[in-house]
């Protein structure tokens, strides 16, 4: 639980929070027209945190656990994400939690299949 998540290489760096504990708040400047929103967050400790978009009306929850690092990696690919925002974080002081923000293409969209039924 040293560092923040790493992006991809292809990703490009939009923010970074260094190991915490409790709420927070990290600002985020704007992407390129089309590009994504990268939030990936690092927790440990017992607990659940809650991650919030505000910008693009986007949260979810990750559930920490106590000697053991989670990572959760999340591409946000929805209308506007490629504006700049703020991403907040709450956390009970029982855990410890890093972010690392990025900005990178959109993720190929698996195709849909249909199954005939005889």
């Amino acid at each position: 639980m040293q560092r923040p998540p790493e992006l991809d290489p292809d990703e490009t760096l939009a923010g970074r929070q260094k190991v915490t504990s409790g709420n927070a708040t990290l600002a985020f400047g704007k992407g390129r027209k089309g590009d994504a929103l990268i939030v990936a967050v690092r927790c440990q400790g017992p607990g659940t945190i809650k991650v919030a978009v505000r910008s693009v009306h986007v949260s979810f929850p990750l559930e920490c656990v106590a000697g053991k690092v989670s990572t959760t990696y999340n591409q946000v690919a929805v209308g506007g994400a490629d504006h700049s925002g703020v991403v907040s974080v709450e956390a009970p002081t029982t855990v410890r939690w890093s972010m690392t923000i990025g900005r990178g293409a959109r993720a190929e969209e698996e195709p849909t299949t249909t199954e005939d039924s005889l």
